[in-house]
């Protein structure tokens, strides 16, 4: 897969995608991530790339010509053009599967107030949050998008069923775990998890999966 993801702020990206399974991914060339500076689409001298809304109000909004022509530059024939931003269907891991299917990403990354509304029109196929709350910017939604999608994409993880049994994998939470030791500081692993009976022992991580989000996401259950 190839995602480019269009930003004012490409050094907030190094750290994160430059570790763990994102790094391994790009290195394996699973995954070929860019980042690139929206001001490189710009024309004047400033680099600008805000200006005041229309009909008056607080804050800029991102003007269309740099994003139209950064877009217009970076994609390609199947490429999947998402604005990352506050008014977007929120995101889940099934939407996270969906964007896994696809072979070209390019995230656009909000800032200031938003976006000129002919971006959306014109230039969006989809538009997406992380939640329901105002960040300063799109970068951290964006590398949220970037994990989410990336550890799907086949042969990322190592063991392809990894992802299968996660949280919000089949609709609920995951069930919980342990390791060793078999006891610890008085607390001891559930007996089922230590008799070897494979058919018991799914049968008690589908009912404790059920009651944990039962407990904690009941909106899972709906």
């Amino acid at each position: 897969m190839k995602i480019n993801v269009l930003t004012l702020f490409p050094a907030m990206f190094a750290g994160p995608l430059d570790e763990s399974i994102i790094m391994r991914a790009r290195k394996s060339g699973l995954l070929d991530l860019k980042i690139h500076q929206l001001r490189d689409w710009t024309h004047d001298k400033h680099k600008t790339v805000d200006d005041r809304p229309f009909g008056g109000g607080p804050g800029m909004l991102l003007k269309p010509e740099p994003i139209f022509e950064a877009v217009e530059s970076l994609k390609r024939e199947g490429t999947k053009v998402i604005l990352l931003s506050p008014a977007g269907r929120k995101f889940d891991q099934a939407i996270a599967r969906e964007l896994a299917q696809e072979k070209f990403l390019l995230l656009v990354t909000g800032h200031y107030e938003g976006f000129d509304e002919r971006i959306r029109e014109a230039l969006a196929d989809d538009e997406l949050s992380i939640g329901d709350y105002v960040l300063t910017n799109g970068a951290l939604p964006a590398m949220v998008v970037i994990d989410a999608v990336a550890r799907l994409l086949p042969g990322v993880l190592g063991d392809d069923e990894s992802s299968h049994d996660e949280s919000f994998g089949h609709g609920m939470l995951e069930y919980p775990q342990y390791t060793r030791p078999a006891e610890f500081r008085g607390m001891k692993v559930p007996e089922v998890l230590l008799n070897g009976n494979h058919a018991e022992i799914e049968k008690w991580r589908r009912e404790q999966a059920k009651l944990r989000t039962k407990e904690q996401r009941p909106d899972l259950l709906k």
